[in-house]
């Protein structure tokens, strides 16, 4: 259920059923020169809406903008800073459970470490001031991890991590008018502990893997396996007691 097509009535209603609810978070952010900006987000906010064709579960409308640290400097990239993403997510987390929610699920497209770091954050901030709200944070690499360990060989790229096999695939399942062609595969070189100032020097092509592989099958096999992660822990959350 999509907050986005419900009507008050329908959203009261919406709760009898299920109290827990996920956020799609992703990002505005390079994703090579063939996918699209909304790429993260677009991942994110499928897999919700997968995950509630399985299970009841609210899906709130996503939050597009998030933190982009390696990429700030490739051309389309938007990047929020660190406290305005925990606020900002902190904030929504407490007009949901105003509103009844009392099982938030934050869950990420957008995969970059200080990303993660600033939703984890904001969910410690949100257990802190609601003893009866759960949450989880889940960020989408994790997810995949999960189902490549339980089917190996689906993806054949090794090291692939951002606009190359997997994402490609997604977008070519999804929104096959935005991809344009393919890319070269490439990883990024970044030096061990030095912050590089110039960060494209080190990825100049934003990608992170090899798009070659990429087919439409692929994704939608990819994104109904992650559904079926979500889904599960959807069950879990609800179980959940500490």
């Amino acid at each position: 259920m999509e907050l986005t097509d419900l009507t008050m009535p329908d959203f009261a209603r919406a709760l009898t059923t299920t109290t827990t609810l996920i956020l799609p978070c992703g990002s505005v952010e390079e994703h090579g020169p063939h996918l699209p900006l909304g790429t993260d987000t677009f991942h994110a906010l499928e897999v919700a809406r997968r995950a509630a064709r399985r299970v009841p579960v609210l899906v709130a409308p996503p939050l597009y903008y998030g933190v982009c640290r390696s990429t700030r400097e490739h051309p389309g990239t938007i990047s929020l800073s660190t406290p305005v993403l925990r606020a900002l997510v902190a904030e929504l987390g407490r007009e949901f459970h105003r509103q009844g929610v009392r099982r938030l699920i934050i869950l990420t497209g957008h995969a970059g470490g200080t990303h993660t770091a600033a939703l984890i954050d904001a969910g410690e901030e949100l257990l802190a001031a609601f003893p009866d709200l759960n949450v989880a944070v889940v960020n989408i690499l994790e997810v995949l991890a999960a189902v490549l360990r339980d089917h190996p060989g689906l993806v054949q790229t090794k090291g692939d991590g951002h606009a190359g096999e997997v994402e490609t695939a997604l977008i070519q399942a999804l929104y096959p008018q935005l991809v344009q062609g393919t890319a070269p595969a490439e990883w990024p070189r970044f030096p061990k502990f030095i912050l590089a100032r110039n960060k494209r020097k080190f990825w100049p092509g934003g990608v992170w893997g090899d798009p070659g592989p990429a087919t439409p099958e692929l994704g939608q096999r990819l994104l109904d396996l992650e559904a079926e992660v979500v889904a599960r822990l959807v069950t879990d959350l609800a179980d959940f007691n500490d």
